[in-house]
């Protein structure tokens, strides 16, 4: 069984974003694997050793990616392949094009993604990589289980479960609660050094930039307004009311 996980790496939860120039700060801050992708190379993981067969990890991303990779690498992916977009001005229609091109090239049973990212919320990419292979798709799934070529995957929708039978080939996002995913171990980390990684550029790819450029324009970045402290309403509870109303109405305005 060969099994593809689309990877990206994010800020750290715990950073503390900064704008200059309306720009995003980069300089020293920690990056990680995306949260909601290590579900996705657990779960490869564990399919790959109760079926046999290989575990690819994809990554769109500069350079530096390479140490994210190779923390997949160490968790237990066999192999994988990174795209250095530098000079790439990239957003979800241009990476999904990116990642389907080089998934055409390749035979595969499964895709796993991450849900969602937690820096942009997108949730597109792996979606839209579903639409250009032409094959099923089953998002924010919280359990997997392949018999043959077909795949019976559990989903969270809000709050309630639904169970969605395909045939393989398919792509699956991974929501939290699907399994809890590893830590590296040392031999692991070890191994993960000599494991293959492929680089390649969207050259490589023979893609058209015209045809696959970004679909959308950052205009501005900026930082949620802080925090003002709450007020305590005084007087009976009809005055309070009215008050609130009118907070609401002129000074909150969501009314």
């Amino acid at each position: 069984m060969n099994i593809l996980v689309l990877m990206k790496r994010t800020f750290d939860t715990e950073e503390k974003v900064q704008i200059e120039n309306n720009a995003i700060v980069e300089d020293g801050v920690e990056f990680v694997i995306n949260p909601y992708d290590e579900y996705a190379i657990e779960e490869a993981i564990k399919l790959r050793d109760e079926h046999g067969g290989e575990v690819t990890v994809l990554t769109v991303g500069p350079a530096d990616a390479e140490k994210e990779i190779r923390t997949a690498l160490a968790m237990g992916a066999d192999k994988a392949i990174l795209v250095e977009d530098e000079d790439l001005n990239a957003d979800e229609h241009t990476i999904a094009h990116i990642l389907a091109a080089i998934i055409k090239e390749r035979e595969f049973d499964i895709i796993l993604g991450g849900n969602v990212s937690v820096d942009n919320g997108a949730g597109q990419v792996a979606v839209r990589v579903a639409e250009l292979l032409d094959i099923p798709q089953v998002t924010t799934i919280t359990k997997l289980d392949i018999d043959g070529n077909t795949a019976i995957a559990e989903r969270d929708v809000e709050g309630d479960v639904e169970i969605v039978e395909v045939s393989l080939p398919a792509l699956f996002t991974a929501q939290q609660g699907l399994n809890e995913p590893r830590y590296p171990s040392l031999p692991g980390i070890m191994k993960a050094k000599k494991k293959p990684l492929e680089r390649l550029t969207v050259e490589d790819l023979n893609l058209n930039l015209d045809e696959i450029g970004a679909k959308t324009e950052v205009l501005e970045y900026f930082l949620p307004p802080e925090k003002k402290a709450g007020r305590i309403l005084e007087g009976e509870l009809d005055e309070q009311v009215k008050e609130l109303v009118q907070l609401l109405r002129d000074e909150a305005k969501v009314v």
